[in-house]
């Protein structure tokens, strides 16, 4: 994984929070860093993982450690989601 500098501001209080030589350490604040722009789909998680260095599934593990599911859907949405596999797979069918 190729590594740049980024400047950015920060509360001064939050400089010691965020600085630190651990790699474990900096893969999580990049792994939270990342997180705003799966959510609105800019990258996936495949993606997010490929930048960070790491293999997908941790990086999913590691989501859900920190209570982020991995996915985001109502009860509803997923019900809605299979009825229309299964209308697709009846069609196939026929």
């Amino acid at each position: 994984m190729d590594l740049a500098t980024v400047q950015i501001s920060v509360p001064k209080d939050m400089v010691s929070l965020i600085e630190t030589s651990d790699m474990s350490e900096a893969m999580k604040r990049n792994a939270m860093m990342l997180y705003p722009r799966i959510k609105d789909l800019t990258i996936s998680h495949g993606r997010a993982a490929e930048i960070l260095g790491v293999n997908k599934i941790d990086l999913i593990e590691f989501y859900g450690s920190m209570g982020i599911p991995y996915i985001n859907q109502t009860p509803e949405e997923i019900e809605e989601e299979l009825r229309a596999y299964h209308e697709q797979e009846e069609m196939a069918v026929c």
